[in-house]
């Protein structure tokens, strides 16, 4: 995950934006409703893919109001930290990865909707999630777009 904020963010570790990254246990593990999911190379037991759920909504600031208002803490699925090491993307890990997470979301039964937004500046991201969902926001300006995820997939 850190290989992914430095290498196709460039904006290297943001302690307020990535805590769940040094953290994952407290993060995606230790709550009952949020989940992480790591793919493991088997040639060399290398990390190639990750997927987190979390049960927090987009907070307000730095997300627009409506969207913290539309998708509230506690009813929604947030997908995060979805990420494939580039010579391991087009294989289907991540259509996997975020299939394995609604699962978790539709077993947990609390959730209303799914939720994630995505660095539209990152190749291949912002086709990956319209390939799966629906825009909600775009603020690529800002550098992110927002997309809500069907619950029924």
């Amino acid at each position: 995950m850190l290989d992914t904020v430095y290498r196709d963010f460039g904006t290297g570790y943001v302690p307020r934006w990535h805590g769940d990254i040094v953290d994952p246990a407290g993060a995606c593990l230790t709550p009952a409703r949020h989940t992480l999911l790591v793919a493991l190379d088997p040639a060399d037991a290398a990390v190639v893919a990750t997927g987190a759920l979390d049960s927090r909504g987009p907070a307000h600031p730095p997300n627009p109001k409506h969207l913290a208002e539309r998708y509230p803490s506690g009813e929604t699925a947030q997908l995060r930290r979805v990420h494939v090491r580039p010579e391991h993307r087009r294989r289907g890990l991540a259509r996997r990865m975020v299939g394995e997470l609604l699962a978790f979301a539709a077993a947990d039964g609390g959730y209303r909707s799914v939720y994630l937004h995505t660095d539209p500046g990152v190749p291949g991201a912002e086709e990956f999630w319209r390939s799966l969902g629906t825009v909600v926001h775009d603020e690529r300006e800002n550098g992110v777009v927002h997309f809500e995820i069907p619950t029924g997939r």
